[in-house]
């Protein structure tokens, strides 16, 4: 039953995925028959062939925590000296407004136990990997979403148990230290490992250049992260999980270099095809998350599904508002008092319709697959990790929909940006 279930949902996905529009929001069609048919159908996304599907889960987050460490170097935080404003203000947005906004809302629709702490934790959450896929759709500045989602990624060992300490306490035991470091296993861990893998892939390094000499050194790797899944080093949950995530990390540095080993023996020295095997990977791996999440809570969702999906769409309306005209404010303001000031050119700190568009995106859209990591290994809850599959559900929506109302050309929207060097102007005669 669920092998039929899932042949025609692909089927008729692929049906309307023939026509151009429904093709320009490819990845919001994906996610939209893949929730209504997990809706319509929880049994078929349980477990398959023995397999607890749930299961998956973390290892996906992982996986697609990775394919974002892949697209990032050091010169990516480097960025952070040149274009410190806009990273200052989204992170501000979003560990200062986002979790108050999520706890307000729990008190405004009344919700308690793990389902409050479900949405505070979305809130709480570093910003989404999918806000840089809509970056690049919507016109944004790439390089600065990507930026901004590496810094909040890694400010979220401290911010986010610190935000789910101070909001959610009340509703739900909250381990900070265990959270910390779930986030590490769940989040850095692979972010971290795919830099390095991206340092192995773009490389320039004449051994990286050697296909016997990169293949040994990524059969070591991958020996190492094998031995430190299987080789139980201790008991306790936490260690346990932080060993498996530092092996799981190893094999994919490995395999990613055996990959590029492969391909320097036929010739190609080219790596093109991560850049395009990798969001497709990351947009099935989120696909698949929402799935198994609403199947796997489909009684809960039934009940509070409605309330839930309001919240979602109320939070994150208010994070793209707020993203977006909050750039467009403090940018201004900033510009002018920094040119009265003659501490700077207006120019530099002023933020253009890219530059917002990039902020709205990375303070509206979450990471939800961090926050259903979390509910689900340090919480220990799939009701807690119900809010964050709606939420996620909604924000790639959304998000999908403004990138596309925003892919046209962005100069029909920098004449308004010139206002600040209209104001400043005069100030220079």
């Amino acid at each position: 039953m669920s092998m039929e279930v899932i042949i025609v949902g692909t089927l008729i996905t692929f049906a309307l995925l023939a026509t151009r529009y429904v093709r320009s929001i490819a990845f919001t069609v994906w996610v939209l028959a893949g929730v209504g048919t997990a809706y319509c159908y929880p049994q078929a996304f349980q477990s398959w062939w023995g397999l607890s599907l749930a299961s998956l889960i973390v290892p996906l987050i992982q996986l697609i925590m990775f394919g974002m460490g892949t697209t990032l170097s050091l010169a990516d935080f480097q960025r952070i000296m040149k274009e410190p404003w806009p990273v200052l203000l989204g992170i501000s947005l979003q560990y200062g407004v986002m979790p108050l906004t999520g706890y307000l809302l729990v008190v405004a629709f009344g919700f308690t136990g793990e389902l409050a702490a479900g949405i505070i934790l979305t809130g709480a959450c570093s910003g989404g990997v999918a806000s840089n896929l809509m970056s690049y759709i919507g016109k944004g500045n790439v390089a600065l979403s990507v930026t901004m989602t590496a810094v909040s990624t890694m400010l979220a060992p401290v911010m986010t148990p610190l935000a789910m300490t101070f909001f959610a306490g009340q509703y739900i035991d909250v381990n900070a230290l265990g959270m910390l470091i779930g986030v590490v296993n769940i989040i850095i861990a692979p972010v971290l490992a795919g830099m390095i893998a991206h340092a192995i892939l773009y490389g320039q390094a004449a051994w990286l250049r050697r296909p016997g000499t990169l293949a040994f050194v990524s059969m070591g790797f991958l020996v190492i992260g094998v031995a430190a899944t299987l080789v139980p080093v201790a008991q306790a949950d936490q260690l346990r999980a932080l060993t498996n995530s530092l092996g799981f990390s190893l094999i994919l540095i490995g395999a990613m270099g055996i990959a590029k080993s492969i391909l320097l023996l036929r010739g190609h020295s080219e790596n093109a095809w991560l850049d395009r095997t990798l969001p497709v990977l990351s947009m099935i791996g989120v696909c698949a998350i929402l799935i198994i999440i609403t199947a796997q809570t489909h009684d809960v969702l039934v009940q509070v599904g409605g309330m839930l999906f309001v919240a979602a769409v109320i939070h994150n309306m208010i994070g793209l508002t707020l993203g977006y005209w909050g750039a467009r404010g403090v940018g201004s303001l900033i510009g002018r008092i920094g040119y009265r000031l003659g501490v700077f050119d207006s120019s530099r700190s002023r933020l253009s319709e890219s530059d917002c568009r990039t902020v709205a995106f990375e303070v509206g859209m979450q990471n939800g697959g961090m926050a259903t990591g979390l509910a689900i290994n340090v919480l220990k809850s799939h009701l807690a990790a119900l809010p964050s599959n709606v939420f996620g559900t909604w924000m790639n929506i959304s998000g999908s929909l403004l990138a596309n109302y925003w892919s046209r050309d962005v100069s029909d929207y920098e004449t308004s940006d010139d206002s600040i060097d209209t104001v400043a102007e005069p100030l220079s005669h």
